[in-house]
């Protein structure tokens, strides 16, 4: 770093935890760093200092020390420490050939893309794309120019040096985002996660390659402890409008008689929506419903969806030790539709299907009003305590095919984000430590 800085403690060790701090003197920046800890799974660590000063107090975190370097230059310390983290990423172990992982990460106000690409042939990486500015919408057209006291204009400076030292091409692409925090701060949880997966050999939407039957397949160690937990929730309630009963076991379909889907609510789509979403997520489910159907379809489709939400939610339990992110895609005849969840315990869904907008102007997804399928999206989502992203990729024929290609991503999506991580050791993936605040 020239002469007027030194980086020391710069440590990225696979699966294990670091001895040392990440402090950088730039508040926001160690926070950010310290996703790779959380969602890679990688012990980091890195601490800048002048020449000259004392080494610095760890268990020092008044504003004063943490942020002691936010009025020098951003640029050289986050780019140093970018060029040193990816040295270090570098040396880490990775399967052979070439390889691509993509993952995006679903926070309440921003959705990113990561692709990272790595060549067994060495040399620099490059950052081939990087479109998170502006960083959110205020103010209009410009978004934040600080977070914290991270000037946001390094962000590209420090992922740019990573590239170029770790040897992959990293590509950092903002889908959504009106929150400049939330931005920032999905673009390094996307490429943590994206990491993690490149380091197992695996990748989103890719569920037939030997890499990923080791990791989560039915013989793995995920599957086991999964299946070790005894996951459940149940429902059963009835009022003036609806007699309903829902129990979903998260059993990886593979317990003999609890092996079942059986799905009936009077309304044809919401038991194809139901039954498609349970059997991708790998889960029996039982939920009848007896509603007011001779009034309309409101009460029956909006209670079957909030119990399965809540349902749901009693089945994760705590959420430690899961996986807790993933991203799929499901097609139905035309439709194609990208389910990002995040088990966060912060519920949220953004979507962009055609619904107000779908080609033939239809009122109906099969026998369901097409405002109750927006409703019973919405229900399933807030109840689950999920954060949810669906991205509308091709448009279907219907909206029936629209909605069944949902049904078939979020279930995907879920079955993966439900999955035990055993080497979390039941730990939950949050930097907080914690999902229940």
């Amino acid at each position: 770093m020239a002469d007027e800085f030194i980086l020391s403690n710069v440590v990225c060790i696979d699966t294990a935890k670091s001895p040392h701090p990440i402090s950088t003197g730039i508040g926001f920046f160690d926070h950010m760093i310290d996703q790779l800890n959380s969602h890679a799974q990688i012990g980091v660590s890195v601490t800048v200092n002048k020449q000259g000063n004392d080494d610095v107090d760890a268990k020092n975190h008044s504003f004063e020390v943490v942020n002691r370097y936010a009025e020098e230059d951003q640029a050289k310390i986050m780019g140093s420490v970018g060029a040193a983290v990816g040295k270090e990423l570098s040396k880490l172990k990775y399967p052979a050939g070439d390889r691509s992982s993509r993952f995006c990460c679903p926070l309440d106000e921003a959705l990113v893309e990561c692709i990272l690409t790595k060549k067994p042939s060495g040399g620099g990486g490059k950052l081939v794309n990087f479109t998170l500015p502006p960083y959110g919408k205020y103010p209009v057209n410009k978004g934040r120019a600080k977070i914290g006291s991270m000037k946001t204009q390094y962000v590209e400076t420090f992922f740019s040096n990573v590239a170029q030292t770790s040897g992959m091409d990293i590509s950092l692409v903002k889908i959504r985002g009106d929150n400049g925090h939330h931005v920032v701060e999905s673009a390094f949880k996307a490429f943590s996660r994206a990491l993690r997966n490149l380091i197992d050999g695996t990748n989103t939407n890719n569920y037939t390659s030997a890499q990923f039957e080791k990791m989560w397949g039915v013989k793995s160690d995920s599957h086991i402890s999964s299946l070790d937990l005894c996951r459940e929730g149940k429902l059963e309630r009835s009022t003036k409008e609806t007699s309903i009963l829902v129990h979903v076991l998260l059993n990886g379909l593979a317990k003999g008689a609890d092996h079942h889907v059986n799905v009936s609510t009077g309304i044809e789509t919401m038991d194809k929506f139901v039954s498609i979403l349970a059997k991708e997520a790998t889960m029996s489910i039982e939920a009848k419903c007896n509603g007011d159907l001779y009034v309309d379809d409101h009460h029956t489709s909006e209670d079957v969806s909030i119990a399965l939400g809540q349902v749901l939610n009693t089945a994760f339990g705590t959420k430690a030790g899961l996986n807790r992110m993933w991203c799929a895609v499901g097609t139905y005849g035309d439709a194609e539709v990208e389910v990002t969840m995040d088990l966060s315990n912060r519920p949220c869904i953004t979507h962009n299907l055609s619904l107000s907008s779908n080609p033939n102007d239809e009122e109906y997804a099969g026998d369901l009003s097409v405002e109750m399928l927006d409703h019973v999206i919405e229900s399933l989502v807030m109840n689950s305590k999920s954060t949810v992203h669906i991205l509308e990729k091709n448009v279907g024929k219907t909206v029936l095919e629209t909605a069944l290609a949902t049904a078939m991503a979020f279930g995907k999506a879920l079955r993966m984000c439900a999955a035990v991580d055993p080497r979390r050791a039941g730990k939950t993936a949050s930097s907080k430590g914690t999902l229940s605040v």
